[in-house]
């Protein structure tokens, strides 16, 4: 029996038109942060910091139930596509089971 799922979701951006890393940072940053007010998640910008037209975003969440971590994911990728003033080129989603196996059993001498 699982014990529960955590979910990852790295979503890459592009904007090859964007000239400079302020730019880049104006249209990335507001969609990650609205990102996590919106959604029971963990949200990070995990690579390209120092490109100017192109990012990672990752996204992560942790339940016992492996459809709504499914659907919580689904919804966040949704979102990081139709917010943002750029392309998704690439999106990734792995979804780990946490406790495989049968739980400890419970002793119940004295």
């Amino acid at each position: 029996m699982a014990l529960g799922y955590v979910g990852v979701l790295t979503v890459r951006v592009e904007m090859p038109w964007v000239s400079n890393l302020k730019e880049k940072r104006a249209i990335v940053r507001p969609v990650v942060e609205r990102l996590k007010v919106r959604f029971p998640l963990t949200v990070a910008r995990l690579d390209g910091l120092d490109a100017h037209d192109w990012e990672v975003i990752g996204v992560a969440t942790l339940s016992n139930d492996y459809g709504w971590v499914e659907e919580t994911l689904r919804m966040a990728a949704d979102y990081i596509a139709a917010e943002g003033e750029y392309r998704v080129t690439e999106e990734s989603v792995e979804i780990t089971v946490l406790g495989e196996g049968d739980a400890p059993e419970d002793d119940d001498e004295e």
